[in-house]
């Protein structure tokens, strides 16, 4: 490839880039359900648009190309809600996703006051799990998606960085 990936907050040109890794990254997780009505892959363009204005969206870069995205917001609660970590297919495994949670992290503390981290994922998708375990993130519990499938809630502190690599 020759280029490296930067992490970088997304703006607004990057909000149809996002909206098509998103359709693209999260078929797998579809696939692995058996729905293909969960939420990344029936969330239109403008909302997608909406969260890059108004959230804490960052973007991982290959030149010109977005190849990786992460959305977090602070709750009611204090907490900052970390969702669609995706990575492009070809690129997984590189500690891609790693970063952006990182970035997404550190934005969310230094620019919002988090005071800890919680996130989602599907309960057999088990490369989530282990990235999320893997920096730092523990189980606290289990809900039902809007879209029905059974999911695994976990948090961390803030300031229980992510690895960078």
């Amino acid at each position: 490839m020759g280029m490296s990936v930067t992490i970088s907050a997304a703006t607004e040109q990057d909000a149809e880039q996002i909206f098509r890794l998103q359709y693209l990254c999260f078929q797998s997780e579809a696939a692995l359900y058996g729905n293909y009505r969960i939420d990344p892959l029936v969330q239109t363009l403008d909302s997608v648009r909406q969260e890059v204005a108004s959230d804490c969206v960052f973007v991982a870069r290959l030149g010109d190309e977005v190849v990786g995205s992460v959305r977090g917001a602070v709750t009611e609660d204090g907490a900052a809600s970390i969702g669609k970590l995706c990575v492009h297919p070809r690129l997984q495994g590189h500690g891609i996703g790693a970063r952006l949670l990182r970035a997404a992290e550190s934005a969310l503390v230094e620019e919002h006051g988090a005071k800890k981290f919680r996130l989602h994922t599907g309960h057999r998708s088990e490369s989530n799990l282990s990235l999320y375990r893997r920096v730092g993130y523990q189980t606290v519990g289990t809900s039902k998606g809007a879209d029905g499938v059974e999911m695994v809630v976990l948090e961390k502190p803030a300031g229980a960085y992510a690895a960078t690599a």
